[in-house]
């Protein structure tokens, strides 16, 4: 296959590095040489530079989630990609280019032109269908013909990646690739998560998980962004960095046993961090993939209050305890689910982090150390996020 062109003096390879799932079930990875996609009418193709690991890509190479079905093996992980726009689908350049792939542009909703060498992101959700209920609701990520980027669909893991050009993130100028990956999904999924709680400005807020990927995110955004006070939960080391992004108290999950004395003691010092006779938290957001943390939540909340479902837990759920009509109803308490947020809440995300609000803390790797940082996700070892540096094996 003759080298494709994108515009430019600049071929595009026939071929690519890719990382794969070799052994579905397994934490295994391995980097393969794949064809280089061409892309369609309407679509793009992207030359990745930086993608984000996430807790997802761990539970569906682990096939950790009962309700999805087995990863195919070979499949391409990643869903938090940054990389330049390398090539317009035939038909889908603007600016006079022609219906041969010729042109260099492609008028985005709202007159926003994409442009050869733009740099911009994909998400989560690969691609939609725009017409159904979820869609026209501004929910993507419940859209009725979904396509999940590294899931049945070739993810971020690779150098180069066709995507749908009206469904593209525009990165900002002032925020760095490899800072930006993680906002991708993380960033947009907790702030999306926020929206949806009904704290208020100055309300406390509690983070399960603060210290994570999605939790180091979701602390900054609630205190530096949108004015909640914050409380953070996780185990001890990781104290420091989640005060410093804004977290008024901080509690050591660790230093509670696992039994009822230890969960109701938890939730007797959280309500008593939020002052005013310890009437408790306005929301809890979530952010880690425990069951324990889901069987506490309710106990840390005021009158009126939510919970906040984001992280999934692996294997078989348990439900929220508490969680019986005649508590809610006397408490006014709602439990929320919160996908992934939707297109615009995915440029809100990266605007607040070109203004500073946000700042992804993040370990960048090469593609050979996928597999061992996903056994340190395992290990629970991880502070932040790690984000694969696609340039380097």
């Amino acid at each position: 296959m003759a080298n494709l062109q994108n515009g430019t003096d600049t071929a595009i390879p026939n071929h690519h590095k890719a990382i794969v799932y070799d052994n579905p079930g397994q934490i295994s990875t391995r980097i393969e040489t794949v064809a280089t996609p061409r892309p369609g009418v309407g679509e793009v193709l992207v030359r990745i530079t930086h993608s984000g690991v996430c807790s997802s890509d761990h539970a569906i190479m682990t096939n950790r989630w009962a309700s999805l079905p087995p990863t195919a093996a070979g499949q391409v992980g990643g869903h938090e990609g940054v990389g330049t726009i390398a090539a317009f689908g035939p038909g889908s350049g603007g600016g006079g280019g022609g219906g041969g792939g010729g042109g260099d542009e492609q008028q985005r909703p709202g007159g926003t032109a994409l442009k050869l060498g733009d740099r911009v992101g994909i998400k989560w959700v690969a691609a939609v269908c725009g017409t159904c209920l979820p869609c026209l609701s501004g929910r993507d990520a419940l859209c009725h013909a979904v396509k999940i980027s590294g899931f049945y669909t070739p993810g971020t893991f690779q150098q180069y990646v066709v995507a749908p050009a009206n469904y593209v993130t525009p990165i900002p100028d002032d925020v760095p690739s490899d800072l930006a990956a993680p906002l991708l999904c993380g960033g947009v999924t907790v702030y999306a998560a926020l929206k949806k709680s009904g704290a208020q400005p100055g309300e406390f807020v509690v983070v399960p998980g603060a210290g994570g990927g999605l939790g180091h995110l979701a602390v900054q955004i609630a205190s530096r962004g949108m004015g909640f006070r914050v409380i953070g939960i996780d185990s001890g080391e990781k104290e420091a960095l989640v005060r410093s992004l804004g977290a008024e108290a901080f509690f050591d999950i660790a230093q509670y046993s696992r039994d009822k004395a230890g969960s109701d003691q938890l939730a007797a010092d959280v309500k008593a961090a939020t002052g005013r006779g310890g009437l408790g938290a306005a929301s809890v957001i979530v952010c880690t993939n425990s069951n324990a943390a889901y069987g506490q939540s309710l106990n840390f909340l005021a009158f009126g209050g939510s919970v906040v479902c984001v992280g999934l837990p692996e294997g078989d759920p348990v439900p929220i305890a508490g969680a019986v009509p005649g508590f809610l109803v006397s408490q006014e308490l709602r439990i929320v689910g919160s996908a992934v947020g939707n297109r615009r809440d995915a440029i809100d995300t990266l605007d607040m982090a070109a203004r500073g609000v946000v700042k992804t803390h993040f370990q960048l790797e090469p593609m050979s150390k996928l597999t061992d940082v996903f056994e340190r996700m395992e290990r629970m070892e991880l502070q932040g996020r790690v984000v694969i540096d696609m340039s380097k094996e």
